[in-house]
């Protein structure tokens, strides 16, 4: 019976060992970065509280799973006043061919009152204009 979970023991464990040494087995790597355009914004509030935070949803499609958000460039382009670009990236996977939307988020938080403008980039030189009024 020993040498049974012995034998039990041992190809269970190389078994186990040689599943989790496969190189790359769910790995790819970014290729490129660029711009993708904003499609459409959520702001649940459009008055707020100096120092409170609220989320700012951003809505971008991508035409395969291979792509995907990166990041935003957030830009002061004046006292209140921001322009956010989105940024997708480029993966070297084998991907369908599939559209799909996703949602990313900003958070602000407003350090002073004013009326707050965001622009939001949707492609060439176009922007969602978004504002927010903060007491």
């Amino acid at each position: 019976m020993k040498s049974l979970l012995k034998i039990c023991f041992i190809t269970s464990f190389l078994g186990l060992s040689a599943i989790s040494c496969k190189e790359d087995d769910d790995y790819e790597t970014i290729e490129s970065v660029e711009k993708v355009k904003i499609d459409s914004v959520k702001i649940v509030n459009d008055t707020m509280a100096v120092f409170s935070v609220q989320s700012i949803r951003t809505y971008s499609t991508y035409p395969s799973k291979c792509q995907g958000f990166y990041g935003y460039d957030y830009i002061h382009s004046g006292e209140t006043e921001r322009d956010i670009t989105a940024y997708q990236y480029f993966t070297n996977g084998t991907c369908p061919q599939v559209k799909y939307s996703a949602a990313n988020q900003i958070n602000f938080r407003p350090q002073k009152k004013g009326v707050y403008t965001f622009k939001f980039w949707t492609g060439d030189n176009t922007w969602i204009t978004k504002n927010i009024v903060v007491n």
